[in-house]
This record gives structure tokens, C-alpha cells and sequence, in this order.
């Protein structure tokens, strides 16, 4: 099992909430999979502190895998954002779920996420995991297959 990186990232919910607000922004759509806008939508009191809190988590996502990379940003397209998806399980965990060329690139990462929120501030961090042969190729280690 090797940590292939790790990424910490702050949003401020207030700018958020005024970006999502924009005229014309289409950044609900284009960077949140239908079941995350669900699920924020759903949140009564303030959904843009959901939101703010899954976009840090995206970020963490792209900053713990950049991290595995040497900081090389991973090559997976303008808006890798949809790209990664945090779910939530039946007790209100939430997790990550990659999709298209995210979950090829890592397909057999395991990403350990923890969220928070307090003020005006959503917080995540990501820990980006391989239990094997995954890190022995990023190292440059000679496989076992």
C-alpha cells in the first residue's frame, strides 16, 4: 500500500454562493454530476455550502493526483470536474467515485476524503491511496506481473 499524494484544498462559501449566482454561470452543470446537485439541492439552509464543500473536494482530488505526478497536472481534459464525484453512502459519508478517463488513469486508487464546513469557510482532504502495483509503475519499480 503506498499514498501517492495528498491535497488539501479551502473555498470561501460566500464567493462561491456569488459565482453559482452569476448570471449566466453555467458552472452548476458543467462541474457537478446530477446526483451532487441533487443531494445539494436538497440541503435547505444553505445548499452553496454543499457545493463549496464538493468543489474543495474536487480540488483536493486534482491536487493529491497531481501530487502522484511529480506536480504535473493530469491530462484529462478542460473540466475534469465532472469527472470526479463525491457521493454520499446511506449514513452520510461521503466518499469519492471517479468516472471516464479519471477512473482509467487510477483504477485501482482508493481516495479517503474528509469534508468540513464551519463559517464561511468548506475545507477537504484528500488522501490518494494505492494498495499496489499502481505505485510501483508511478516509481518506476518493476511490477510483479
Amino acid at each position: 500500500m503506498t499514498i501517492l499524494g495528498i491535497g488539501l484544498d479551502l473555498v470561501t462559501i460566500s464567493e462561491f454562493a456569488e459565482q453559482l449566482q452569476r448570471s449566466g454561470t453555467t458552472m452548476l452543470r458543467e462541474s457537478f454530476t446530477a446526483g451532487e446537485r441533487r443531494y445539494c439541492q436538497s440541503k435547505q439552509t444553505d445548499p452553496a455550502r454543499s457545493f463549496a464543500a464538493r468543489w474543495a473536494a474536487k480540488e483536493a482530488v486534482l491536487k493529491a493526483w497531481a501530487s502522484s505526478r511529480f506536480a504535473r497536472s493530469p491530462q484529462i481534459g478542460d473540466n475534469p470536474y465532472p469527472l470526479i464525484e463525491v457521493v454520499n453512502d446511506a449514513w452520510g459519508r461521503p466518499s469519492i467515485k471517479l468516472h471516464g478517463l479519471a477512473a482509467e488513469f487510477l483504477p485501482r486508487a482508493r481516495v479517503h476524503l474528509s469534508l468540513t464546513h464551519d463559517g464561511d469557510t468548506a475545507a477537504a482532504m484528500v488522501v490518494l491511496e494505492d494498495p499496489g502495483e499502481l505505485a510501483d509503475l508511478i516509481e518506476g519499480r518493476e511490477t510483479t506481473r
